[in-house]
């Protein structure tokens, strides 16, 4: 059997365990996948977090990219960091640099971490303008703060997280050199329809001009650069990009959220994609191991229309979230399809007036903007604010005592 056949029916532990450990943040990016912004009152407990990381251990889950909302605002973030570490559970975590101070990016460097701590500083633009856009004022200077506290420190490979977008895909060199100047290593993601990201897709992703340039760039000067599955369509175009070429969801990756839920996806919060919850009988493993919907995400698929390609080899029919948040049925062809027949099958469901774009199942954004709104979020039309349900619609750490 294919390495990827085997992947393809799925692991007895994931390989990229996802875990949003809060919805609370101090930003309100326009892309947001989750919708962050509101702490939910039902998160996880610390003891049930460390219950989480106990059995995570047993099933030899080598490390979890730990993310929300900005992790790093939950009160027990670092105690459950250490927790992990010192049960033998690696921790990458994201962030947009808000609390990576001095003394955190040298406890971070620390042997206390042994290694087992990576750090990824989210940067969608090179420059404040790019990104404060779409992140909010001032999260371009935090997001390089942290990266020089953590140079300094003696961080070894932080991680530059960058989401490409229409704006920033000319940026691709400029990026390059902001990670060698701090010493960090450059991720590239896709932009995902989902959470905040489905309003601003149509601004935000990608024009097909520049897939061809992210991709012929990735191809020249893509060596060190990260990508993990992000870019399997982009194999459309011929030879594929180094990583997993194939939709890990439910086979080799998923997610926790906040309150337990687990999600075959981490770009799919949407009970379409809710699997189970970790407080259950049987917790995640159960979850993970016997869920109905893993077990037909792992089943041999059709490929439906895209099967006839003859590119399918390559993407695999392209990305599960980005076709379902769209409105692009599940065996269809990826949105962003290289070859084009996605932006022809969306034109036909359009004028055909069969295309529906399923609503989000949560939303987890403030009701009344704050000073951190970006730019692109003021300029859209939204729908009047609604009043808030509870305190934590206006305080991220609403019902959190220090």
């Amino acid at each position: 059997m294919k390495l990827v056949e085997h992947f393809e029916s799925g692991l007895d532990a994931p390989i990229c365990l996802t875990w949003e450990l809060t919805y609370a943040c101090n930003l309100e990016c326009a892309h947001c996948l989750s919708s962050s912004g509101r702490r939910d009152p039902r998160e996880l407990t610390t003891e049930q977090c460390e219950a989480v990381i106990d059995e995570l251990q047993r099933m030899q889950v080598f490390y979890v990219n730990i993310g929300g909302g900005e992790p790093t605002i939950r009160p027990d973030f670092w105690h459950l960091l250490e927790y992990a570490v010192n049960h033998q559970v690696g921790v990458k975590f994201s962030t947009n640099g808000v609390r990576i101070t001095p003394e955190r990016a040298a406890f971070l460097a620390s042997p206390a971490c042994g290694g087992y701590v990576d750090v990824q500083v989210s940067l969608d633009g090179a420059t404040a303008e790019v990104n404060d856009r779409v992140r909010g004022p001032g999260s371009y200077d935090t997001a390089i703060r942290a990266l020089a506290n953590l140079r300094d420190a003696g961080f070894a490979d932080a991680k530059i997280s960058v989401v490409c977008t229409r704006e920033n895909i000319g940026q691709l060199d400029a990026f390059a050199a902001l990670a060698e100047e701090y010493g960090a290593t450059l991720r590239l993601t896709r932009l995902r329809p989902s959470g905040r990201g489905a309003d601003v897709w149509d601004e935000l992703h990608p024009l097909p001009e520049q897939q061809r340039e992210l991709y012929d760039w990735l191809m020249a000067r893509g060596e060190g650069v990260l990508t993990g599955d992000s870019f399997f369509h982009l194999a459309a175009f011929g030879e594929a990009l180094p990583g997993l070429n194939l939709c890990g969801a439910g086979r080799v990756v998923c997610l926790i959220d906040p309150v337990g839920d687990v999600y075959a996806c981490p770009f799919a919060i949407h009970e379409e994609f809710l699997a189970g919850n970790v407080l259950t009988g049987g917790g995640f493993q159960r979850v993970w191991q016997d869920s109905p919907l893993f077990a037909d995400l792992r089943s041999p698929q059709t490929g439906g229309a895209c099967a006839q390609c003859a590119h399918y080899d390559g993407c695999r029919g392209g990305c599960m979230a980005a076709k379902f948040f769209t409105g692009l049925p599940l065996d269809g062809p990826d949105p962003e399809c290289v070859q084009g027949y996605g932006e022809h099958s969306l034109n036909e469901l359009s004028l055909a007036g069969a295309r529906s774009i399923p609503a989000a199942s949560q939303d987890h954004s403030r009701a009344v903007p704050t000073r951190n709104q970006p730019v692109l979020l003021k300029l859209m039309t939204r729908p009047p604010a609604r009043p808030p349900v509870s305190d934590c619609a206006e305080n991220p750490l609403a019902g959190w005592t220090p």
